[in-house]
């Protein structure tokens, strides 16, 4: 048994959609999230960037005794993951992969999208998986253009962004796509408009906060670090910005688990 914290980190505010997985399901593990919000997006940051953001992350998270870290963010794990593994080898690490498998092996139509940040998408774990599982698939990516700024900046239900994220979807849909994969985790936020737009078509959009939370679950197992049944967990937000951004943080990720 150890009731330390389980730690999170992301570029912003995007992975609060695993924070609310792990949340939900581990309901004795305490959580410590760290949301950068300085460098967000991380989408145009170089490697070497992200392995800095990343490190420092991780830096403060074991600073507070994390004893698992999720990098809940698609970027900094197809570009630092390994970097950071092999620096910290004593620490579990679970990092973020698009859910290209599963989207492949049950699309009906053969095409499935893939919705990314640029560097999701040129990263080796979506290499290699897209090579594994679409050799009879055609995969179609888009790159969420604008998608992060608009989690960031609480506009999910302004009407202009229901244009924009149709115009990023619109050719993954008139390509045949019947599986759209989220490859991002500032975009399960934007769910209930791409629902909207979708709506009326076989079109599955599949987030893989679920699939990290159960390999969470897998390593806490493994390694013996479950926290006691009766442990009462804590909740702690910070981030590499301000005291204003550390409170959006907190109130978006309870926010989002009452949605």
């Amino acid at each position: 048994m150890n009731d330390n914290p389980i730690g999170v980190f992301d570029s912003g505010m995007g992975g609060l959609s695993v924070w609310r997985a792990l949340y939900k399901a581990l309901g004795n593990e305490s959580l410590v999230y760290l949301g950068d919000g300085l460098n967000c997006p991380y989408g145009n940051r170089t490697r070497g960037e992200i392995c800095r953001f990343a490190d420092e992350a991780v830096r403060i998270l074991l600073g507070r005794g994390c004893k698992l870290i999720v990098v809940a963010c698609n970027t900094a794990t197809a570009m630092a993951i390994d970097y950071l593994r092999e620096k910290y080898p004593d620490i579990p690490f679970v990092g973020l992969e698009p859910a290209v498998k599963p989207a492949c092996l049950t699309t009906r139509s053969g095409v499935v999208g893939v919705l990314a940040t640029a560097r999701s998408l040129e990263g080796d774990l979506f290499r290699h998986t897209a090579a594994k599982y679409a050799a009879d698939v055609r995969i179609l990516t888009a790159v969420g253009e604008g998608f992060v700024e608009i989690v960031e900046n609480d506009a999910e239900h302004l009407p202009e962004t229901e244009v924009i994220v149709r115009r990023v979807l619109q050719p993954l849909l008139d390509g045949g796509a019947d599986k759209i994969v989220l490859g991002c985790t500032h975009y399960p936020f934007l769910l209930p408009v791409m629902k909207r737009i979708v709506a009326g078509r076989q079109v599955d959009i599949i987030d893989s906060g679920e699939a990290v939370e159960r390999r969470v679950e897998q390593l806490l197992d493994m390694h013996g670090l479950r926290a006691d049944a009766g442990h009462r967990p804590a909740y702690e937000f910070v981030t590499f910005a301000d005291e204003d951004y550390r409170r959006r943080l907190e109130h978006k990720a309870f926010a989002a688990e009452l949605d």
